[in-house]
């Protein structure tokens, strides 16, 4: 019973620290590319804010592996949210001095503090087998429905809270938001361990046998593609709204829309998985993401940037929380901190690539190009997952 109640204990915390830390994303998303616009004069620049976010939160998710490997999650965790306090407060000094590479470091920064805030979703699972591991992931994912509406309004509130500086208190409350996760981070409890049959004591299989396995390269290319695309059109998604005329506050509201999207169905995603598998869920978030091109293509009213950001978040959801189950499902305990960290050094990686790529297409070719890209990348990946979905079926 006191097992029990720490998984749960931990899995509310974590939600809380899920909703201050994945506020930072959409202040980032909504804010970097305008003030890249007011700090760079070159245009193929602007979103580079953004994408080095996604690089700081590619690289730094082997070091966050090792640093929770070697002194627990909860110590890696209460170092991430130190290393977010001062990205928030070197982006807005270089918003202050009007200098585009500190704003950059800043966000960069944040990259390496939200490398441990996607952890968050793997740390649910510590000490629970089977299907629940699904529901644990949707719990704690369920923390982002807040930070889908505490980040954009904070942009809203205090964009113009600093006279004379332009956003430099959206980043000021970034700071804050890493300060207030710090108290909840530290009353994280060490789950038991978890009862699996042929465990042993040792690091588990080589890195190399597990990267090869087919089951994890299809989970890994999933949860790639979900996010990667998602990350690809939403970088691009405010300046592009700008671009056709409409307000800094649309493209705010737009991308709380989406980021709604991406963590309501969070309540549902895990009794889903569990009622209809981890593959099916998955697929039908693919087959969302490209829903959402096919409306970003029909269009560039509000209302088609907004139905496509939705459509975006929602196919997010099922994609890469599916992804992530069935990455559970491809390593022991003893080799979770190994195979996480290698699945979100791969997936984030991709993120970071995507975004640099987003704004420089934008730029170059526009919106419309971005959209037409993503329909034959999700057929890639959506056939051969709808294939081993029907021989998984066919084997039961």
């Amino acid at each position: 019973m006191h097992g029990e109640n720490a998984l749960k204990q931990n899995i509310i915390l974590l939600a809380c620290a899920q909703a201050l830390g994945a506020s930072s994303g959409p202040i980032i998303i909504s804010l970097g590319g305008l003030v890249g616009q007011k700090l760079s004069s070159d245009p193929t620049l602007v979103t580079l804010p953004v994408s080095v976010y996604n690089l700081g939160l590619a690289l730094g998710t082997l070091p966050a592996a090792y640093v929770m490997r070697r002194f627990g999650r909860r110590s890696g965790y209460l170092l991430g949210a130190t290393v977010g306090l001062s990205a928030g407060l070197i982006a807005t000094i270089g918003i202050y001095w009007a200098s585009f590479l500190v704003f950059c470091a800043g966000t960069f920064a944040s990259g390496f503090y939200s490398s441990y805030v996607q952890s968050y979703r793997f740390a649910a699972t510590d000490g629970i087998e089977g299907p629940m591991k699904g529901i644990a992931i949707s719990a704690v994912m369920v923390g982002g429905l807040a930070a889908a509406i505490i980040g954009p309004q904070l942009v809203i509130w205090t964009r113009e809270s600093v006279p004379g500086v332009p956003f430099a208190g959206s980043f000021l409350s970034q700071a804050a938001l890493a300060l207030l996760a710090i108290p909840v981070l530290f009353l994280l409890r060490k789950p038991p361990p978890a009862k699996r049959e042929g465990a042993t004591a040792s690091g588990g299989r080589p890195l190399r046998e597990i990267l090869l396995s087919p089951r994890y390269l299809l989970a890994v290319a999933a949860g790639l593609v979900s996010y990667g695309l998602m990350t690809f059109l939403m970088t691009a998604a405010p300046i592009a709204m700008v671009g056709m005329g409409h307000s800094v506050d649309h493209a705010a509201l737009g991308i709380q829309w989406h980021v709604l999207a991406m963590f309501a169905p969070s309540f549902l995603t895990g009794p889903l998985m569990v009622r209809f598998g981890k593959e099916r869920i998955t697929a039908i978030g693919l087959a969302i993401i490209g829903c959402s091109a096919m409306v970003a293509l029909a269009g560039v009213d509000i209302g088609h940037f907004w139905i496509s950001l939705i459509l975006l978040g929602l196919g997010w959801n099922f994609g890469f929380l599916g992804a992530t189950a069935m990455v559970t499902d491809c390593h022991t305990p003893e080799e979770r901190t190994k195979v996480q960290g290698t699945n979100d050094f791969i997936v984030f990686g991709t993120v970071a690539i995507a975004s640099f790529s987003s704004g420089a297409l934008l730029s170059s070719s526009g919106w419309a190009s971005l959209n037409w890209f993503v329909l034959p990348i999700v057929a890639l990946i959506l056939v051969p997952l709808v294939w081993h979905t029907k021989e998984k079926t066919s084997r039961a």
